[in-house]
């Protein structure tokens, strides 16, 4: 299968206007004769489901939680990037294009990052309608600050909560679609499969999570909008109930996976206290506007550290990257505060941290101004850890995070299955090998917003109505696979319960194809991966029944899946043999110790095709042109 992109031709610039014009339409009148399926809640979710059945398409939405307001969307703090050049510091829709494509480490698609950073502007516009509460200056007008990659301020914010406010913002809209019939919601309702007829999406399978009951649901086209898969690392920023499992099962119909081994390590994470834990807690990037990052010069030094004195500290990341300093990219500060944990300079109680620290801060602006900028912040850590970040700095250690890798999409945000489509943070599309802070925001809205509403019709308006409904016998044939996948679950009667399979493979993941990966290591994983799902379907322990509210069956299912998608991560960090951006392959590092990218051989997309469990999936590349970017070694010194 040939992967086509469907990037327009013409200018950069003018791509998504001249796209636009030339999409077919359907006419408003016949907009409420088609119907979506959207699988998910969160800004790209939501945001797609309110703006489609404003348009008046009729939108089935479905989510795992019990409400669209507890998606993992409100989880991210610290904003949201868009190129409004209010500080007139030398921002532009360029300048944010190319900070993101060199961010990611020239591995993402121009195209797509140009548009992104297009429709960036009215994001803003629209959120602030909808009443979402920006912090403002004091003269009233939106604020910004800055963020890692970048040497502007673009970043809007609402204190530490932007997600959650923005996730408010577009649940409001998707409200008053529900309460005006034009969206049918399905709450806590998983789907477990996805229905192909004759090569095209015709529905999904879902079951109902409170009584167990399995169903279908048919429509003209499904949208995933269903978040990332760093949770197969087990400890990550993630809430538990994220997975892969409607992309892997999509994936398993014939939609090709995405740079999969593209993972993000987030750098400013509350570093693990022990294994008891189930998973960790991010704080905000924005904090490293203010805060200083540092460990002790001398190893196995444990004083307190405010009794360690200034000449006495490294400030690594100012002496190392003088021109980013604190705010150097996530994978970058990453991978240098590993470097110094390595060294035996790390702090607190496990050796395994670094110190956030707001002393100078404070100092130059006062407690109050630091309290406004990032009071809930200072707050959630001090109820987490017991420390008064006021007075003592903080410590933090990186984390599974953010995963770029998705299911591949073209310039439509379409699959290869053609009327499967996929927005956000589970597409592959914009960030390339290194996702930029405050980015996820933008492209889970701009994708909901302003795009899918656009693409969805031109597919609507070439591919016409489904013939196919729930009644067709391969819908009954998918509810059969998903009943007895369920039925297996429950039938094992072993000994080890899900979450100790879980904790197994992420320690595997994150040993091998973590921050650092090599040959060996990654070949170790294959050796490891597949023993422990062996294991799994032999020893599983499901207690309880499949009719009603079973939280091990659901997660026996998910681990289920994250034991098979793992291989193809693997897969995909062996076989691209460089470094580039969150991926970084030990042999393949400049004497400084920086990424160090093979343009010739590896600038490309991979998408892998399944081929079977346990079978190497098939690789098809995407050959990516950098013909407004100039290919440069990346440096943020």
């Amino acid at each position: 299968m040939t992967l086509e992109s469907k990037v327009p031709s013409g200018p950069i610039a003018d791509k998504w206007d001249n796209h636009r014009f030339q999409m077919k339409l359907v006419n408003p009148a016949n907009k409420r004769k088609y119907s979506a399926i959207i699988v998910g809640t969160g800004l790209a979710g939501a945001s797609a489901a309110a703006s489609m059945a404003e348009l008046g398409y009729n939108v089935k939405a479905f989510c795992y939680q019990d409400t669209p307001r507890r998606a993992h969307s409100i989880a991210a703090q610290g904003g949201i990037n868009a190129a409004k050049n209010y500080q007139n510091d030398g921002d532009s829709i360029y300048r944010l294009f190319y900070d993101t494509v060199k961010g990611g480490d020239f591995r993402s698609r121009e195209a797509n990052v140009y548009r992104l950073a297009q429709v960036s502007t009215a994001i803003i516009d629209q959120c602030v309608a909808q009443g979402v509460p920006f912090a403002r200056e004091y003269g009233g007008t939106l604020a910004n600050r800055s963020f890692g990659g970048a040497q502007v301020s673009r970043t809007f914010y609402a204190r530490g909560q932007t997600g959650q406010q923005l996730l408010l913002g577009a649940y409001s809209a998707l409200c008053r679609q529900i309460a005006a019939g034009k969206v049918a919601m399905y709450p806590r309702t998983e789907m477990l499969d996805l229905v192909v007829v004759d090569n095209r999406a015709r529905g999904i399978v879902v079951r109902d999570m409170v009584t167990g009951e399995i169903s279908s649901h048919s429509a003209d086209a499904v949208i995933l909008a269903t978040g990332g898969y760093g949770n197969v690392f087990y400890l990550s920023t993630n809430a538990k109930g994220c997975n892969v499992t409607a992309a892997y099962r999509a994936y398993k119909k014939g939609a090709f996976f995405a740079n999969p081994c593209f993972t993000q390590i987030h750098p400013t994470c509350i570093p693990q206290s022990g294994d008891y834990q189930s998973k960790l807690t991010l704080m905000s990037e924005s904090l490293r506007n203010d805060g200083r990052i540092w460990v002790p010069k001398k190893k196995d030094d444990n004083r307190h550290p405010n009794d360690i004195p200034e000449e006495e500290r490294d400030y690594y990341l100012e002496r190392k990257y003088p021109s980013f300093g604190n705010l150097a990219p996530r994978d970058i500060s990453s991978r240098s505060a590993k470097e110094v944990v390595d060294e035996g300079r790390g702090i607190g109680p496990t050796g395994v941290g670094v110190y956030l620290d707001f002393r100078d801060a404070i100092n130059r602006l006062g407690k109050d101004a630091i309290r406004d900028r990032y009071g809930n912040l200072f707050q959630m850590y001090e109820r987490i850890t017991g420390e008064d970040p006021y007075e003592v700095p903080m410590r933090i250690y990186p984390a599974s995070h953010y995963t770029m890798g998705g299911l591949w999409v073209d310039y439509n945000l379409e699959s290869t299955i053609p009327g499967l489509f996929v927005l956000g943070e589970a597409n592959f599309s914009d960030h390339g090998a290194n996702r930029l802070g405050a980015s996820a925001l933008m492209q889970g809205l701009a994708d909901g917003y302003f795009v899918i509403p656009y693409t969805i019709g031109d597919y609507f308006a070439r591919a016409g109505n489904s013939d196919v409904d729930a009644s067709h016998k391969e819908f009954a044939n998918v509810e059969k696979e998903v009943e007895e996948r369920t039925r297996k679950y429950l039938s094992i009667n072993g000994k080890r319960t899900p979450d100790s399979f879980h904790r197994e493979l992420g320690k595997i993941m994150w040993e091998h194809c973590g921050m650092n990966r090599n040959e060996q290591g990654l070949k170790k994983a294959l050796e490891k991966i597949p023993a422990l799902r062996e294991e799994f379907w032999e020893n599983l322990l499901v207690l309880g029944n499949d009719k009603n509210l079973n939280q091990t069956l659901e997660l026996a299912g998910r681990v289920a899946d994250f034991l098979e998608f793992a291989e193809i991560m693997i897969y995909d960090a062996l076989t691209r043999e460089e470094s580039c951006g969150a991926h970084f392959r030990e042999e393949y590092q400049t004497e400084e110790g920086e990424a160090k990218r093979d343009d010739e051989n590896f600038s490309f997309v991979s998408a892998w095709e399944f081929t079977g469990v346990g079978k190497k999936p098939n690789l098809h590349k995407e050959s990516l042109e950098f013909e407004n970017v100039q290919l440069a070694t990346r440096s943020y010194k």
